[in-house]
């Protein structure tokens, strides 16, 4: 188990328009109403979502039944600055789904991929999320990398069906009234998921309705919903200030300052966005002044309240959104009754001068009680289904208004366990352990308080159970109470982890789905553990009808302090983990065919017992492999630590293909096999990534050459230098704040990373040394830039030419071999037309689009219908040396093991042996 820190970027290209739009635009996500990952400053509300701040806002949202739905294809998609305004400042309860995790994206600043990427996004997604105040969302789909139109989209995902179920599902179990796309849908969108994010919006604005569309859900207990309106973006270009009127129907001002966010939207949004450090945007800022969203009506079945120029004033134009209106969908009289009720209630507490004042608790004590009977209801219909939602919502509100009119706290820390971490936090609690929780309750108004109950739920326990019934007691204003609870984790209680996985990150699309029900959500459906508190004013006699939901309540996660890896002190939520660690380092491995030395195979173990425990640890191998030695005895002393075992390999002969070996761990009649690692990072929330204790083997024909010294420079972070040592090469990382100093002579190559001069201020310096180093007869290895306007004002190359932000986004797109007699292609390794075969994602990225003729191009390739694309591998000789530019997407190829592209990568870095020998 590691803790990951590292930081990831999207993959998708956008155009300068674009850029600018995003960091105007900005980004949204999940709310307080959204279990949410915790830091130490993750755990403290917002500074405008308590006290008097707080409380006004929740006071807007119980004026509205509104309810709002946003569809994107990744984070950092959504118009932060829309979704900021309509939940904050018009108390819309809105929701943002986004089709995927950005899972398949460039790292930035890290070496965080993958399925594990996405964990790290969806946490930076979920902390900028504080700030906007919506609920979130996602689907099974995973981002593949750039895809140029919805079509090969759709079949990597397959089909729409795939996306379009689990859209409708989210529809018909949150019931919007209004569905915003983002996207156009149309060419303009750029990115084939942003199309088709918009095209399956459409699809499921009417699919949802249709109870004939995934009937299955019906079954399981959901109803048809008819959204009434549904809006497509970019219907101006993004950062459009002007648009025409013929394009758009609302216009909204982001910019518009909110005296209690104390800025505008725009740029509270921007203060979440902020923490979506991984696309580059922690420095982002928005001046002041206005700044206008447009959208476009494209389907309704509100009525129409457009002018004569086309257009409406909000969104919400034609719908009733009333918490009076909500009686027109119930038929009794008493809930008809109860509901006006609530209304006028809420009415009164919003019309309130002084809205900190506990004068506001009576009104809304009995705005709440109305709104619990009428939630009673029988649900017939799908208007009721959606009356029954809203109830529940405007409930929930109550609540937490009251909490805040109240000055009303609750935290829950765990006492024991607690984190026992060698060299990194652990936030887990494991199945059979006793676990002690401290419960403080504060009482920060002017009133007496009477306490219910104190009760624990989420995995380890259902709502209910665990319940440690208080005696009744006055809690007198300002005053605490505290209470400790016992238990022990269930041996049952299922783990912290997502209900979803990819068994080959590197080629799936779609996730499999181990638990249905998490398939939409964040992560986990609930904390690990969560307390839950009831009370009461010390001086309301409730009547004996009123249920305990007629009560006040407050809940909290459970959380355990532990220290970072910059030795900090932090709070983190509590998680349900497996008794054992297991994990093969690293998790993917190539060999080379000519190798026959057994194979060093490292396994991690971990344990989370309190007690001394001992277990046995096997691999498991092809068939007629040899293992050495066979089995080995692991014993843990306390909980934290962590043993490396190593077992020696000798495989069976093989021919080129994939085989793989696994770690198990024995103890006390259960088998471990799994890896988890916490994902967390300073201005986060965390999570555990679970990884099978297993490593993949790529066997690969390939020859290296002999007493070749090669450097590597790292830029953003890739994996190819550990591929590159494993099959043999001499290989030196050299950090790039060194290269000033650092005696380049003692390389025969020097390979910049991916977006090496993007993230390396030092390498943009020292460039003229790189290219001297070139001149004296080494050979310099240059990999995609993403900064095409810096690189190109740069002049990095020894020659001119213009890097362009052209790709070929088909991972088997035909490639054509330009130059058949160059040595590259020969030597050491021989390079055929099956070299092409099995790439993943993409075949490469930001080509060159012109080169002085001193670049020789090598190789040629393209997408479906566009023009052949020949300035992805340019060779040069530049004094005695031998210069290399490539765009094609080496980073993504050796980790993954493509034999082809490990072969002519290591043609490529001798190149300048081949031109010696010749």
């Amino acid at each position: 188990m590691r803790t990951a820190i590292a930081e990831v970027s999207p993959t998708k290209v956008r155009s300068i328009s674009l850029l600018v739009a995003i960091l105007l635009v900005v980004a949204l996500t999940n709310s307080a109403q959204i279990t949410a990952p915790t830091s130490s400053t993750f755990l403290d509300p917002l500074p405008q979502d308590t006290g008097t701040l707080g409380l006004k806002q929740e006071l807007r949202r119980l004026q509205t039944t509104g309810r709002l739905m946003m569809i994107v294809a990744h984070p950092d998609d959504e118009d932060g600055g829309l979704l900021t305004r309509e939940s904050r400042g018009k108390g819309v309860t809105t929701l943002l789904q986004t089709l995927t995790r950005g899972e398949g994206g460039q790292n930035k600043t890290g070496n965080t991929f993958s399925d594990e990427l996405g964990i790290l996004r969806t946490l930076e997604l979920l902390a900028s999320g504080r700030y906007y105040g919506v609920e979130q969302r996602f689907t099974r789909v995973a981002d593949f990398g750039y895809s140029k139109t919805p079509d090969e989209t759709f079949q990597k995902w397959g089909g729409h069906d795939v996306p379009l179920q689990d859209i409708v599902w989210v529809i018909r179990e949150f019931r919007p009234d209004v569905i915003i796309a983002r996207f156009s849908g149309t060419d303009a969108d750029g990115h084939g998921h942003h199309q088709a994010s918009s095209i399956l919006a459409r699809e499921a604005f009417r699919a949802a309705a249709d109870p004939n569309r995934f009937p299955e859900q019906i079954k399981a207990g959901l109803q048809p919903w008819q959204p009434k309106k549904l809006y497509v973006g970019n219907v101006c270009g993004f950062g459009a200030s002007t648009c025409p009127d013929e394009n758009w129907t609302v216009k909204i001002n982001t910019g518009e300052e909110d005296p209690l966010l104390g800025m505008s939207y725009v740029q509270f949004a921007v203060q979440g966005l902020r923490h979506q450090q991984s696309q580059g945007l922690a420095d982002i800022r928005v001046p002041s002044g206005p700044r206008y969203a447009f959208y476009k009506l494209v389907d309704s079945v509100a009525p129409n309240k457009k002018d004569t120029n086309g257009h409406e004033t909000d969104p919400f134009d034609g719908i009733d959104t009333s918490v009076a209106g909500l009686s027109s969908n119930v038929r009794d009289t008493r809930s008809t009754q109860n509901i006006k009720e609530a209304a006028d209630r809420i009415a009164d507490a919003a019309r309130s001068s002084d809205p900190d004042s506990t004068a506001l608790v009576e009104p809304l004590l009995a705005a709440l009680n109305s709104l619990s009977t009428a939630s009673q209801l029988e649900v017939k219909s799908p208007d009721q289904a959606t009356a029954l939602v809203k109830f529940c919502t405007k409930q929930e509100q109550i609540r937490r208004a009251i909490n805040l009119a109240l000055g009303v706290e609750l935290r829950a820390s765990m006492v024991s366990p607690g984190s026992a971490g060698d060299r990194e936090p652990l936030t887990g609690i494991s199945p059979g352990q006793d676990v002690t929780i401290k419960v403080n309750f504060h009482n920060g108004s002017k009133l007496p308080l009477k306490l219910g109950s104190v009760s624990l739920a989420g995995a380890v326990a259902e709502r209910g159970k665990n319940r440690n019934d208080v005696s009744p007691s006055s809690i007198p204003p300002g005053g605490a109470y505290e209470h400790t609870l016992h238990f022990r984790v269930p041996d049952d209680a299922p783990f912290t982890k997502p209900g979803f996985r990819r068994n080959d990150p590197q080629r799936d699309s779609v996730y499999t789905v181990d638990q249905p029900k998490l398939i939409t959500l964040p992560f986990a459906s609930m904390p690990a553990a969560m307390v839950h508190v009831g009370y009461e004013l010390a001086v309301t006699n409730h009547s004996p009808e009123h249920a305990p939901s007629d009560l006040p309540e407050i809940s909290a996660p459970v959380t355990v302090s532990i220290d970072d890896a910059a030795g900090n002190t932090r709070s983190a939520e509590v998680a349900v983990v497996p008794a054992f660690s297991v994990g093969i380092q690293p998790g993917d491995r190539v060999v080379p065919l000519s190798s026959h030395d057994p194979l060093e195979v490292n396994v991690r173990v971990l344990s989370n017992l309190d007690d001394p425990e001992t277990g046995t640890l096997r691999l498991q191998a092809p068939l007629n492999s040899r293992i050495s030695p066979p089995q080995q005895e692991v014993s843990f002393s306390r909980r934290g630590a962590e043993k490396a075992v190593q077992f020696k390999v000798t495989l069976p002969p093989q021919t080129q293909g994939h085989p793989q070996l696994r770690a198990v761990l024995s103890n006390g009649g259960k088998f471990y096999s799994e890896s988890y690692t916490l994902v967390i990072r300073e201005d986060l929330g965390s999570f555990y990534y679970f990884q099978p204790a297993v490593q993949h083997i790529s066997a690969v024909d390939v020859r290296v050459p002999r007493d070749l010294k090669l450097g590597y420079i790292m830029g953003a972070g890739d994996d190819i230098p550990t591929v590159l040592q494993q099959i043999g090469m001499n290989i030196a990382l050299v950090p790039a704040d060194r290269i000033a100093t650092e005696n380049l002579s003692q390389f025969d190559t020097i390979v910049l990373g991916v977006r090496a001069y993007d993230t390396q201020d030092a390498l943009v310096k020292n460039n003229k040394k790189l290219l001297d180093f070139v001149s004296r007869g080494g050979t310099l290895i240059v990999q995609n830039n993403n900064s095409v306007g810096d690189f190109n004002s740069g002049r990095f190359t020894p020659y001119p030419a213009e890097l362009s932000r052209a790709r070929v986004s088909v991972e088997d797109a035909p490639v054509q071999i330009l130059a058949p007699d160059s040595p590259i292609f020969h030597s050491p390794n021989e390079i055929t037309q099956k070299d092409f075969d099995g790439w993943v994602q993409e075949r490469g990225l930001y080509f060159m689009s012109s080169w002085d003729e001193h670049f020789k191009p090598l190789l040629s390739t393209h997408d479906p219908g566009e023009p052949e694309q020949k300035g992805g591998l340019l060779v040069a000789k530049y004094g005695k040396g031998t210069y290399i530019y490539t765009g094609y997407a080496f980073f993504r190829q050796l980790p993954a093991g493509v034999p082809g592209a490990i072969r002519l990568f290591v043609n490529l870095v001798s190149a300048g042996k081949q031109a010696a020998s010749n």
